[in-house]
């Protein structure tokens, strides 16, 4: 086999889906015509991967790893030799979802005058499709001698459906009878590519040897934090760790690549390129081979029943490497830096963004955090609910944090006679050194509350709400009181602080108690 060469040979449907390379090398063709000469980069020589989340996807949803919507910015660089005069600049390999319009070129001896995504890639769907019409060989395996016999053939179907062949005798479907048949491809069809590629038009004052830096925007990636917050006996402090875990849909890899994730809402359009995509070649059999005449249609049979299969697996998350320092093994966690408004998190080691792959990579390592548990729920309207159990931390160095925390899934674990179990999940939005944060991760099933309201006048809302604590322990409940536009708090039989322009009820109920509010509020006449 000649890596170098064009020729390929593609194998149909029940012979296998690989592509190989026959013997024959051909001219790689250019995506931009009679441009001068070629000059195919096969690979970066460094490559940066910078991840941005996607800004229209919530703290509180996964990432769904069939459809990504986030965004990389990739900055590769290649030593590439320029000729004189005017010539076309192949960069292989990169990211499948590009887009080309953002690409950026620096350090060629003169300007780019035009760029082209080649996304048509190789496979043996695109293969056959493009050999239409197009002379092929037939190459047939006698299954019981093994004997190989070829002949030209010409392609005369599409790539769905029966493979349609014509030979000097006739019209007949490929790989249907009693025979293996292969079709061995005399060359590669106008625009296919073995891997994304990027060709841009140059035009240089004479020849020389470029460092070149080619940057660019590819959909496709997406990235998000995970927090873990194991509660120590009194609920008064945590250990907490944090991950980052970052995702790639694209079918390019960049490996040992310098990445980062970036963190908080930069603005971003949402308009995307078309994703490459390689659909599979799926042959049937529905016309029998005909000599010297029109091929006859038969009835094709029904397929065989779809025997059972496991669900396929999710994609594998990379094992983190890590480093040992004296006798404890610590997880490779990634460095924080300003840009800008936005929080970069830097991973400290050169790593592969993987193709279709995820990675995971420490956010925070075990450290202990001060808390709070609290419960709760809005004083409002004429219900009964159970308050929301939350988690309150303080994004302070004084508390164990003080840190930019990005938004992210927490789950909250607690000791229970020696063991650990899941208390709960939430999510926090981006948070800022500084900044208060309560996650609400469970519904507490021993705390009710119980509103009542009335109207005894036009105007006038009387209120009663009545809190019950059927824990053998005291707990702090907090409940924001809404307001209708205008309205105002005449009376209260407790005193009611305010937050974030709301009247609060904070209150200790003990344990096995409870505890009443009782307040009224005016609408302006």
């Amino acid at each position: 086999m000649r890596a170098p060469g064009w020729t390929a040979m593609a194998l149909l449907a029940g012979l296998g889906q690989g592509v190989a390379w026959a013997d024959t090398p051909r001219e790689a063709p250019t995506a931009m015509g009679a441009a001068g000469p070629v000059v195919t980069s096969a690979a970066p020589d460094s490559v940066a991967v910078s991840v941005y989340r996607d800004t229209d996807r919530g703290a509180d949803a996964a990432m769904e790893l069939s459809f990504l919507g986030g965004y990389a910015l990739i900055t590769e660089t290649r030593v590439v030799d320029i000729p004189a005069g005017r010539s076309v600049l192949r960069f292989e390999g990169v990211a499948a979802g590009m887009l080309p319009e953002s690409a950026l070129v620096a350090g060629l001896p003169a300007g780019v005058r035009e760029k082209n995504l080649d996304a048509a890639l190789l496979s043996p769907h695109s293969l056959y499709g493009g050999a239409f019409g197009r002379p092929v060989t037939l190459r047939r395996i006698d299954p019981k001698t093994g004997a190989t016999r070829e002949e030209p053939a010409i392609i005369r179907s599409a790539p769905d459906g029966a493979a349609i062949v014509q030979t000097r005798a006739g019209f007949e479907i490929a790989d249907c009878g009693p025979q293996k048949d292969q079709l061995v491809y005399d060359g590669l069809p106008q625009g296919l590519n073995a891997r994304p590629t990027l060709s841009v038009a140059v035009d240089a004052p004479r020849a020389a040897r470029a460092r070149v830096s080619l940057s660019y925007l590819a959909w496709g990636f997406d990235w998000q934090a995970h927090y873990v917050l194991k509660l120590a006996p009194g609920a008064r402090s945590a250990e907490m760790t944090a991950w980052v875990t970052l995702a790639s849909s694209d079918s390019t890899s960049f490996p040992a690549a310098q990445t980062v994730v970036i963190g908080g809402r930069p603005n971003m359009e949402t308009q995307r390129g078309a994703q490459v995509e390689t659909p599979d070649l799926v042959m049937r059999c529905g016309i029998y081979p005909v000599r010297g005449g029109r091929p006859e249609l038969v009835p094709v049979p029904p397929p065989p029943p779809v025997p059972v299969m496991a669900m396929p697996a999710p994609m594998m998350a990379d094992i983190m490497v890590t480093a040992t320092a004296r006798k404890r093994v610590e997880p490779v966690t990634v460095r924080q830096e300003a840009l800008g408004d936005l929080k970069l998190y830097r991973v400290p080691m050169p790593t592969t963004v993987a193709a279709h792959a995820q990675k995971q990579v420490a956010l925070i390592a075990a450290r202990p955090v001060k808390l709070q548990l609290l419960y709760k729920a809005d004083v409002f309207g004429d219900t009964q609910l159970h308050p929301r159990v939350a988690v309150r931390l303080h994004n302070r160095k004084a508390d164990g944090l003080g840190m930019a925390l990005p938004a992210g899934k927490v789950s909250v674990w607690q000791p229970v006679r020696g063991a650990t179990f899941p208390a709960g999940e939430g999510s926090m939005a981006d948070k800022a050194q500084g900044e208060e944060i309560d996650v609400e991760v469970a519904d507490g099933q021993k705390v009710t509350l119980q509103v009542r309201a009335a109207e005894p006048a036009p105007g006038r809302r009387d209120v009663r709400a009545e809190l019950t604590n059927a824990n053998p322990w005291p707990i702090r409940f907090e409940g924001r009181v809404p307001l209708f536009a205008g309205e105002r708090i005449v009376t209260s039989s407790a005193r009611l602080g305010r937050k974030n322009g709301l009247p609060l009820w904070v209150v200790t109920v003990p344990a096995h108690g409870r505890v009443q509010l009782r307040f009224a509020a005016r609408a302006p006449s």
